[in-house]
């Protein structure tokens, strides 16, 4: 029988394809939905090689097809009919259930779920170190796979062609199989992957050509490279039979290890270190502590855990919409009450704000019909979270284990009851007294939650909005540290390594708490436009094809402009889910739509049948005749053919290329996050050793020599290192990181002890500009510029020594001054900068030393450090 093959959903017959090819065209084939049908394209399907010949008729009867059955007429098949599996697959004869079946899709689906959790359990990917694992882990499974998938095709080819089995090659794959990735290319939503990898390109391009701290650059570019991974991971499993179950059921796992484990946390039953944060400053928290979770930070847990708790309430207000067994009605609130509460206990007013906002928006996008059973969904277990909130708050979220435990089960099991009769109420026989009541519950319940919720904002209010001034402080210095590098920003971690050059108070912040100015001042317009792009396409694709997810992207757009989630890589692969989520709806949709149209075919069994088939056989001769004649006069080949051959050529050579980007993209992400990995690794062992000793000094070695880029590594490992050795490598680190104050310190420290203390001064002066509101870096400066003028005077220099000390005095006064006026502004001292306890002494002894006055015996003030 004739190779037949399915191409978009299409039983036809073709002929001159290779059977590497027809696999490749199926594998990545989405066509295959959850409720086992096929669509069909009738313009596809005619007999014989007259394919569109206004001979081949057929007639079209739309109706569901309840069997998985295409009816079309074959001499070969007296049943005339092709079956299919009730997967929706076709049979093995077809060779597509190998590669598109659910085995692949398993293994998608665990991959992508596998790296969602680790995001979660690795405090959100925040630093570098917790990245470099989930990298290696996404990278190294897709090679893998690539690998595998290649070879089960190259296999099958052989065993179809009845070939021996030969080595496989790099070279053979690409040549015979780069349609793989150009149907890959095809997939709905895959063409996202561009969003991350622009993002990439943009802090590679930094890392190049330069940037304020080189290493910041690179994770930043490593960063988005696992992100786009993840994206197209994600990609491919929404397009596949099945998907969206997958990405729903990694959704409610990550949701609910978040969730769960930090109330279990609270309550004694889960030993969690560092998911509640302690303070004693009422403006931070107003119980003394916070909840953060598996990500130690409360307010980036209050924004996660209120993106699951919105995407729980929608999902449950459907089921509650429509009269449905208890048993499934308490399944669908479940996860409702611990959500809302591990909210509450995060004590952050912007994730507050972020998901009452979200609230509003998913109401008034609800039907008039459907916005009373969100309302139902919401009021019991909010009342029942806000009754837990304060029974933890007053024990400062350190209750008895038992106790806690009966608080927990007491208040989830009156969330439950409570939405359960609301529910029974409302769908009652009666006509108005049930629901009557059960608006009444709602407005009590909501008036309940709110007046014991915003309990903690007014306390905290109350106490100061200290924190509130410092982020406009910081949100000022942005701005203008924005508008020195507008289209193209200062690289990685800009903020981190320029906030103290540029701060106008002594604010703690590592952190911009804005994800809009952090975009801004690493990537600039540029990274501003790519990722606004990326946000208003998913926005678009959420609204019309899974608006029930709406309001957890308004929430991870909203907070993050308020805060630095997304410098969580947890926030963006969440996001990336949502995204993918709502492509594998649409498609899922789509192909039900398409499912309950089947097209019937009357078979042409005439004597122009047969004319057809007879004209086709000599229009075959005839152009084999024409190929032998070209074949003999080449001057008689048209033009055209070579315009086809080159575009044939060139869609080849596309193709190809396409594999090797990919695979060096990936490739290079895996050997250069390797090398980091290793040098985290080694920096770890040597810092566990005791200084100076010989062990210490080879693992520094091992660190430096994989990663020479960081700025510590480079420190720690020169201070075990003769002076001048020590000098140079500092130098050269100033390449990787020019805004660094404390490599600064460390040359101005060498070059007092060689003497030299006029560049000892200029390389404190410096560290200072880099970090004025450092005081112990201050006064470490006073100290050594002593210890150089006394070095100089011995030396013989006295007028040299005269200079480095008057150098010295106008350190002195400027750290005094800049001390005094902290100390009588009305900003906030975060930093705590003071003028330290032994800074005048060191202050005093450089004002002898310039006057000329000979240099007393050195007291015992000066023969330490700060």
């Amino acid at each position: 029988m004739k190779n037949r093959t399915m191409h978009k959903g299409v039983v036809r017959y073709r002929r001159g394809y290779a059977a590497n090819e027809e696999v490749m065209e199926q594998a990545f084939e989405g066509s295959h939905h959850a409720n086992g049908t096929e669509s069909v394209d009738n313009r596809d399907l005619c007999n014989g090689d007259n394919k569109g010949s206004k001979d081949s008729t057929y007639n079209r009867e739309d109706t569901y097809n309840k069997d998985d059955t295409y009816k079309k007429d074959d001499k070969n098949n007296p049943n005339g009919a092709i079956q299919t599996d009730a997967s929706g697959d076709f049979p093995q004869s077809l060779r597509c259930k190998r590669y598109s079946g659910s085995g692949w899709t398993v293994g998608l689906g665990i991959l992508s779920i596998v790296l969602l959790l680790a995001g979660c359990l690795s405090r959100g990917l925040y630093y570098s170190a917790d990245l470099y694992p989930v990298i290696l882990i996404a990278g190294g499974s897709i090679l893998i796979m690539f690998l595998l998938f290649l070879v089960g095709i190259r296999l099958e080819k052989e065993q179809e062609q009845g070939r021996k089995q030969v080595p496989l090659s790099p070279v053979h794959w690409l040549g015979n199989n780069e349609r793989m990735v150009w149907r890959m290319i095809r997939i709905p939503g895959i063409l996202r992957v561009l969003w991350p990898l622009g993002m990439m390109t943009c802090f590679g391009v930094h890392a190049w050509a330069g940037s304020v701290s080189k290493q910041g650059s690179m994770d930043e570019m490593l960063r988005w490279s696992l992100l786009g991974m993840f994206t197209l991971l994600t990609a491919i499993l929404a397009a596949r039979t099945n998907g969206a179950r997958w990405l729903a059921c990694g959704w409610q796992m990550a949701g609910g290890l978040l969730v769960l484990s930090g109330i279990f946390a609270v309550c004694g039953i889960l030993p969690l270190p560092f998911g509640v944060m302690r303070t004693a400053d009422p403006e931070i928290s107003s119980a003394g502590a916070r909840l953060g979770g598996l990500l130690q930070y409360p307010n980036a847990y209050g924004a996660i855990v209120g993106m699951y708790a919105l995407e729980r309430l929608t999902a449950a207000a459907r089921v509650i919409a429509r009269p449905v067994p208890a048993g499934r009605l308490i399944a669908a609130v479940l996860p409702l009450m611990p959500a809302q509460a591990a909210l509450l206990l995060s004590e952050s007013r912007g994730a507050w704000l972020a998901t009452g906002c979200a609230a509003v928006a998913a109401f008034a996008l609800q039907r008039r019909g459907a916005r009373l059973p969100l309302l139902l969904a919401m009021a019991a277990p909010l009342a029942c979270a806000a009754w837990l909130y304060r029974q933890l708050a007053a024990a400062q979220l350190a209750p008895a284990p038992v106790p806690g435990l009966l608080v927990l089960a007491g208040a989830w099991a009156a969330a439950l009851l409570g939405t359960l009769l609301l529910c029974r109420l409302w769908h009652s026989d009666a006509a108005k007294a049930p629901r009557a009541a059960a608006l009444t519950a709602i407005v009590l319940a909501g008036a309940a939650a709110a007046l014991m919720a915003v309990a903690s904002t007014a306390d905290r209010l109350a106490a100061g909005v200290g924190t509130g001034v410092s982020r406009l402080q910081m949100w000022r210095d942005a701005l203008q540290l924005w508008t020195e590098a507008a289209w193209l920003g200062h690289g990685g971690d800009t903020w981190r390594n320029m906030f103290r050059a540029i701060q106008s108070s002594p604010y703690v912040g590592g952190e911009v708490h804005n994800g809009l100015l952090d975009l801004a001042l690493d990537t600039g317009m540029i990274g501003i436009v790519l990722v606004a792009g990326w946000f208003l396409l998913t926005l678009r694709s959420i609204f019309h094809f899974a608006p029930q997810l709406f309001p957890s992207v308004f929430v991870f757009g909203l907070h993050g402009a308020m805060d630095f989630d997304w410098s969580f890589t947890l926030f963006w692969m969440l996001f990336i889910w949502l995204g993918a989520w709502a492509v594998a709806l649409k498609t899922e949709t789509e192909g039900v739509q398409r499912s309950s149209v089947t097209v019937k075919y009357t078979p042409v069994r005439s004597k122009s049948g047969s004319k057809l088939r007879s004209k086709s056989r000599s229009k075959s001769r005839s152009l084999f005749l024409r190929y032998l004649s070209t074949q003999s006069h080449p001057s008689a080949v048209p033009m055209r053919s070579f315009f086809h051959i080159f575009q044939r050529v060139t869609a080849r050579l596309i193709r190809v290329s396409t594999v090797m980007i990919i695979l060096f993209w990936i490739g290079g992400t895996v050997w250069l996050t390797s090398r980091y990995a290793v040098a985290e690794v080694q920096y770890r062992q040597a810092m566990s050793e005791p200084d100076g000793t010989p062990a210490q000094k080879v693992h520094l070695m091992a660190a430096l020599q994989s990663n020479p880029n960081r700025a510590d590594i480079v420190i720690s490992f020169a201070r075990t290192l003769p002076g001048r050795e020590a000098e140079t490598l500092l130098l050269n680190s100033l390449s990787h990181s020019p805004m660094h104050p404390q490599i600064y310190i460390e040359l101005g420290r060498l070059a007092a002890q060689f003497d030299e203390g006029q560049q000892a001064g200029e390389y404190f002066e410096q560290a200072i500009t880099l970090n004025r509101y450092d005081g112990i870096g201050q006064s470490t400066a006073l100290y050594w510029m002593e210890q150089a003028t006394r070095r100089e005077w011995k030396a013989g220099f006295t007028d040299r020594a005269r200079q480095t000390a008057a150098a010295g005095v106008q350190m002195y006064e400027r750290y005094q001054l800049l001390a005094e006026e902290v100390e009588a502004g009305n900003v906030r001292n975060d930093r705590r900068f003071v003028l330290e306890e032994h800074a005048p002494g060191y202050g005093e002894n450089l004002r002898r030393l310039a006057s000329g006055s000979s240099p007393p015996f050195t007291p015992e003030l000066t023969k330490r450090s700060p």
